[in-house]
This record gives C-alpha cells, structure tokens and sequence, in this order.
C-alpha cells in the first residue's frame, strides 16, 4: 500500500483542561505535541477499511447540489441525501442530521476563516466525547422514539478538484486505546453571538494509532466515519485531522470541503 509521511499534532501533558475555539484559535488552550506519521493511502487497498471494523468508509456518492455555498440549497438537498446514505450504509432505523453542513478551506484559500469554524482543524481530536454524543441523541431523537443503540457519523466531502493540498487523515479506530482520548472543551465563538461549547476530546500520541487517507478524492465520493458509538462492540470512536500532503504538488487549487454530522438509532 502506498504511504507518506505527514505532520500531525496531538497534545501533550497539561496541568489545566484542554479548550479549543471554532473562530478565534488564539484563544486556544492546547499544549501541542508535534508528531511526523505515516499515513497509508487506501485509495487502492485489496481490503478497503470498513465501518464496522475501522470506523470509517470511502463510498461513492454523487450530490445533485450545484452552489455548495448556499446554505439553504444545501438543507434542502443535501441534507436529505446524506440521511439516506448513512440509512442505507448502516441499516439504521432513524437518521437525524444535526446542524448545517460545515464548508472548510485550506489555509492558502482566500475563504479561509471567513465563515465559522472554516479553517482546517490542525490537531487530532474527535467531534463528541460519549456524554455528549449521548447528551445529543437524547435532545435529537425523534418524539415517542428510543432506538436500542446510537451511533454519530461525520459525513466529509471534497469540493476542490483532486490532488488535495490539506487532505483529512483518520485513525483506525480498532488502534486507539481509552487512555488516548482526553476530555476537552470546544467552545463556538461567533461574533456578536453568545459563546457556547459542549465536551468534544483531544488526543494523546501513542505509536500504535494506524493513520489512513484516500489521495485524489472527488466531488463525487464521501468518506463516512464514526465518532461516537454506543455499541461497546462496535468501532467506537475516529480521530481525524488535517494534514499537509507531502505528494501533493504545488499550485493546485486549496482544498475546500464539507462535512455533515448525523446520528442514527438502531432497533
């Protein structure tokens, strides 16, 4: 399988508890840890990585959205779109998109911290801890309904044309260890509004973790992976990052994305 080399940051020993900013990161309260990884590409992988055994999934899955940047296109259209998908690739009873789709660029790119929460985010983390992944499923769970288990799935998707310049990697979740994820606050600071924050987690280096990318991702495709399970059998949680790709050549256009966040309820 090919491979290359990236820098990520995971954090190091605190003496206070870890605070991140979606808007303001010179706020941020992190003690980073530098690391140079290896990342496999998985683009051409014999045993492609599984939702049920890694944690995530690259599938192909064509948008009818034509302006990524109009939100209400995007509610309308996508949002729907993306509750199937995730349906139909984990055979949940109730799927539930919480929130707008989250446009990112590359810090090359003119729209980059334009919008809120639009930078890459440059340091592994995962979105929920579980209280707060079990906190949302209550809020969002439909009424009169209680699935038997929930699971939250980050939906991510390249709008800038391959290769990627800051593409995302994730960490094969079956090689975390408990005492790698670190409790943390991340805090939404947008302006003229109200701060509000809820318990996302940080992530301790530990030379097991197996970091994965796909090179060369479309418009057309999604990669699908898990950050919160409530099925202790099940892969339970994915830390991400973005990273710089070494391979990648100068010049391209920078990456711009968008994720979508879902819980879905199982019978």
């Amino acid at each position: 399988m090919r491979r290359v080399t990236g820098g990520i940051n995971y954090v190091g020993a605190m003496d206070e508890r870890p605070r991140y900013y979606a808007q303001n990161h010179s706020r941020d309260v992190l003690s980073l840890d530098p690391r140079v990884v290896e990342i496999e590409d998985a683009r051409e992988a014999a045993d492609p990585p599984s939702l049920d055994r890694e944690g995530f999934r690259l599938v192909s899955h064509p948008s009818s959205v034509r302006n990524w940047r109009d939100p209400d296109e995007v509610r309308r259209v996508y949002t729907p779109e993306i509750e199937r998908l995730v349906g139909e690739l984990t055979g949940a009873a109730r799927v539930v998109i919480t929130g707008g789709g989250v446009l990112r660029f590359g810090e090359r790119s003119p729209d980059a911290g334009t919008l809120l929460n639009s930078l890459p985010a440059r340091f592994v983390h995962v979105d929920i801890s579980d209280p707060t992944g079990e906190s949302f499923a209550d809020r969002a769970a439909p009424e009169g309904y209680r699935g038997r288990r929930f699971a939250h799935y980050n939906v991510w998707r390249v709008l800038s044309p391959p290769p990627q310049d800051v593409p995302l990697t994730v960490c094969d979740a079956r090689s975390v260890a408990p005492e790698d994820l670190v409790a943390a606050d991340a805090v939404f600071d947008a302006p003229g509004q109200p701060e509000w924050s809820f318990e996302g987690l940080v992530v301790r280096h530990n030379p097991a973790h197996r970091w994965i990318y796909y090179s060369g991702m479309t418009e057309a495709e999604a990669l699908v992976f898990t950050t919160c399970n409530s099925d202790p059998a099940r892969p339970h949680c994915v830390p991400h990052s973005a990273f710089d790709d070494p391979s990648c050549p100068s010049g391209v256009p920078p990456r711009a994305s968008i994720e979508m966040r879902a819980i879905a309820w199982f019978d």
